[in-house]
């Protein structure tokens, strides 16, 4: 039986998102900062984009009050944003959960934030199985993950291409959960557990580097299209499919030299590097005394 948080290979830790629980005060439609921003230019300074997993793969515009660091003198210059702060702490305060009204007392910050200080790869909690990968990219640090996305720190090229691997989805179809037939990712059960490749040599790593960086150029000859219409099973770009592919056979080649012949085959190979990175060691018997 698969264990749900057993972390089996040296790669950089996958986090949650930060998680508002704000009643919607902290975060603004474009139009909402629009209108603060005329009334209160002040507070531009705390205001970041704010990205969900729906806005991530739709490119959706949103943004949030960031008051991590706020100098409370300066928020009360900003009566509009201390107003936002104000119906946060009543919305906590009306929560039926005690760790939320609890929560009450810092009105100004998220219930819980795990931002990083570094630029980030992020996947989506939740993403259509209709398509060949789940979408995921790099983000600058200055972009608020929401809870509905899950990021990597610190992340490679070539972290991207595994995770952006054909092998790495045929993992993904056999132990995410799932949202109706959407994929549920989760950091604890897919990334966690998933078997990566055991010391690729110095040749493999740089054929998954090249191949990842040529799925990364094929997206940027689309910049008006969204990681929605880029993986979209009907509309997929042809040179983004061909880099795709290209990644798929060097990722592969870092787990085995002969080719894979379908999806079942590499979870097969998988489940069994999973059995063995996990395997327990030996039990040592008990050493007999010596008669003397």
């Amino acid at each position: 039986m698969m264990q749900k948080s057993l972390y089996i290979s040296d790669v950089p830790k996958m986090s949650w998102g930060n998680k508002p629980t704000d009643g919607g005060h902290l975060l603004l439609e474009p139009e909402e900062r629009k209108l603060l921003l005329a009334i209160e230019p002040g507070a531009a300074e705390f205001i970041r984009p704010y990205m969900g997993g729906y806005d991530f793969i739709n490119r959706a515009e949103r943004f949030c009050l960031w008051l991590v660091d706020a100098n409370q003198a300066t928020l009360r210059t900003l009566p509009e944003v201390i107003k936002r702060v104000e119906a946060v702490k009543q919305f906590r305060l009306a929560s039926k959960a005690p760790t939320t009204r609890a929560y009450a007392k810092y009105p100004t910050l998220f219930r819980q934030i795990a931002q990083p200080n570094s630029d980030y790869l992020a996947v989506p909690e939740v993403s259509s199985a209709n398509r060949a990968y789940i979408p995921i990219a790099f983000v600058s640090s200055q972009v608020i993950a929401s809870n509905t996305v899950q990021f990597v720190p610190n992340a490679t090229v070539y972290h991207f291409g595994i995770l952006t691997s054909a092998m790495h989805i045929a993992w993904v179809k056999q132990v995410c959960g799932r949202l109706k037939s959407d994929y549920r990712y989760s950091n604890s059960l897919v990334y966690n557990n998933y078997p990566w490749p055991n010391a690729p040599t110095s040749a493999q790593h740089s054929a998954v580097e090249t191949a990842a960086q040529r799925v990364l150029d094929a997206r940027a000859a689309f910049p008006a299209s969204t990681l929605a219409d880029l993986y979209d099973p009907l509309t997929m770009p042809a040179a983004l499919a061909a880099a795709h592919a290209a990644l798929d056979k060097a990722v592969d080649k870092c787990y085995r030299s002969e080719p894979f012949s379908s999806d079942r085959t590499r979870v097969e190979y998988l489940f069994a590097l999973y059995e063995k990175f996990t395997a327990p060691l030996a039990p040592i018997g008990r050493t007999r005394r010596r008669r003397g």
